[in-house]
């Protein structure tokens, strides 16, 4: 089996380490591909092709994994040419995702929950096509959620909507704790309500999405388009405090 790999941050460098089978080789390309990005495709192994489209031609199953505003561009461009399956694990709304659709035969919604680089994430899918992609469970636990496409991305949205904002209200408040010289304080109090290992991850998060803020931004900028009927003022805070 040939899985294609459009893209390769760290989902999908992540997923090359955990599904680990003789049967399956990954195929992605440089093709417009940043230095770091390329230096991280040789440093993994997998098998290159010159263009995307040739990986996408070449897939039993083809993975788009980018920034939410260049997934309906990707699938626009390569996933005419997938004759297997089209796995799209971007944090995109339920509209995009039926947008893709239109581009994209045997689309299956996805998404990698927990950290993108544990070595225990979770994959959640829907469509009709998703059962076929159910063997991934021997190498990654991968739950069904329906044949509806469009609801894992719905869940995709609710969970940003949390980690997010909880993320942005993370950094105003370190911030703040700072300015009055009581980091250290910050972080002992909550630890007695959190839990030991909370200070390690809240400064996890924060460092995160400190370092991918523009992709978190395009993130609930689809959040916010999705739910136009809901107030989320709490996700509307969190991306005027993302964009400063």
């Amino acid at each position: 089996m040939i899985i294609g790999l459009i893209g390769f941050g760290k989902v999908l460098q992540n997923l090359t380490k955990i599904i680990k089978s003789d049967e399956i080789t990954f195929l992605t390309s440089t093709e417009n591909r940043s230095h770091k990005t390329i230096e991280a495709i040789e440093k993994s192994g997998i098998e290159v092709k010159d263009t995307f489209k040739q990986v996408a031609i070449d897939s039993d199953i083809l993975i788009s994994a980018n920034s939410p505003k260049n997934a309906l561009e990707v699938a626009k461009n390569y996933g005419k040419f997938a004759k297997g399956i089209y796995l799209d694990l971007n944090n995109i709304s339920p509209e995009t995702t039926f947008k893709i659709s239109q581009y994209v035969d045997n689309l299956v919604d996805g998404a990698i929950i927990g950290k993108i680089d544990s070595d225990n994430p979770s994959l959640y899918i829907c469509g009709e096509q998703s059962d076929e992609l159910l063997f991934l469970d021997e190498f990654i636990q991968t739950r069904k959620i329906s044949d509806n496409l469009g609801e894992v991305a719905i869940l995709k949205l609710l969970r940003s909507s949390y980690t997010k904002s909880l993320s942005a209200l993370l950094i105003e408040t370190t911030e703040t704790a700072k300015q009055y010289g009581l980091e250290e304080e910050f972080f002992d109090i909550l630890t007695l309500t959190e839990g030991d290992d909370f200070r390690q991850k809240s400064l996890s998060r924060i460092n995160n999405t400190l370092n991918n803020s523009k992709r978190k931004s395009e993130e609930l900028e689809e959040i916010i388009e999705c739910f136009d009927k809901n107030e989320l003022i709490m996700v509307k805070a969190a991306l005027k405090k993302l964009n400063q």
